[in-house]
């Protein structure tokens, strides 16, 4: 195990924003540490990356005590956060250089590596400019390219492809495999069971602090009856008949919004086939439908399984909008200084 947490705890002042957090990371591997925002998922990856001291519990990286050893942490890590610690007024180049000397590498060996990871990101043509001019996707694969010029055998990333256009996520998407390829662990923060779906082996949930579900993808999406089958019934005095005509082709109570009029299946692996009957059911109880389709699970799909509400309502409630306890500034501000070297 590269990461291990047990009952990790955080609290800021009178607020709980950790209650005994327990996970592992096997080397090589991704966790995707997955819940809406105030849930706890930065406050946890600024813990293990020895940005804050834990209120409780234990966390090991790489072996290393990251309350009682940061420093030896801070040489093994590598983080990508929220917001990129990026500095504008200088180039990319110097950017990465900067990195490089923080992590107290020698002038030569920071120049080195950091061409080579403006080429290995596709931003060489770009390497002279400053970096305010660059594109927000621009920005992201420079930040990732900083927390990688040390070499890290663990590397935190949290919430890389928020604010990114579909192109660029897909784009850092295939950058996280690459380096997933060449060995190097992963704890991967983000808000979207898609992105973990892609990119994690292992997915833990966390809600308002607690670890509530754990497990591979799969197993996630069969908790809430994998896929579903949603629509929405026109004549809102016909609800009761169309959930009584797809009942029996869902694996699970079928989820009704009266005040939408929305009706979800849970269809299990059975997607298609369920879709097909689903249509015929509501045709012959003379139900008109409106956007009658098959998807995925979502994130809201997950929590309002697992915990009865959705990841909205749960960011409602975390107060989420300022600086809440799973976000940056809950501990302060975040620096932009990188984990490396000698504290």
């Amino acid at each position: 195990m590269i990461i291990e947490v047990s009952g990790l705890k955080k609290h800021f002042g009178h607020v709980e924003a950790l209650r005994g957090v327990d996970f592992a990371v096997l080397e090589g591997k991704v966790l995707g540490l997955l819940g809406p925002n105030g849930a706890g998922k930065t406050t946890a990856v600024r813990i293990l990356t020895t940005l804050l001291v834990p209120s409780g519990g234990r966390a090991t990286v790489c072996g290393y005590d990251v309350a009682h050893h940061p420093a030896a942490v801070r040489r093994v890590i590598g983080l990508a956060g929220q917001a990129t610690a990026i500095t504008p007024d200088l180039t990319g180049y110097e950017n990465l250089e900067m990195a490089g000397r923080l992590y107290h590498l020698g002038k030569v060996t920071a120049r080195r590596r950091a061409h080579g990871l403006l080429e290995r990101f596709d931003l060489s043509d770009a390497s002279n400019r400053q970096a305010k001019t660059y594109s927000g996707g621009m920005l992201r694969r420079l930040d990732l390219a900083a927390s990688l010029i040390g070499r890290p055998q663990v590397l935190f990333l949290d919430e890389p492809t928020t604010g990114l256009d579909p192109r660029s996520r897909l784009g850092m998407w295939a950058i996280i495999r690459e380096l997933v390829a060449s060995g190097t662990t992963l704890l991967l923060c983000t808000q979207y069971l898609d992105e973990a779906d892609e990119l994690a082996n292992d997915i833990v949930v966390i809600d308002h602090g607690l670890v509530i579900a754990s497990g591979t993808s799969e197993v996630l999406k069969d908790r809430v009856g994998g896929d579903v089958v949603e629509f929405s019934v026109t004549d809102r005095t016909r609800l009761s008949a169309a959930v009584d005509a797809v009942a029996g082709l869902s694996v699970t109570v079928p989820t009704v919004d009266p005040e939408a009029g929305r009706v979800q299946v849970h269809a299990g692996g059975r997607g298609s086939e369920v879709l097909v009957e689903a249509v015929r059911g509501l045709d012959a109880a003379g139900v008109v439908t409106a956007g009658l389709a098959l998807r995925r699970p979502s994130l809201d799909d997950v929590f309002m399984s697992l915990t009865g509400h959705t990841a909205e309502e749960a960011e409602a409630a975390a107060g989420v909008g300022g600086a809440g306890p799973g976000r940056a500034g809950a501990g302060g501000r975040r620096s932009s200084k990188r984990p490396g070297g000698r504290s």
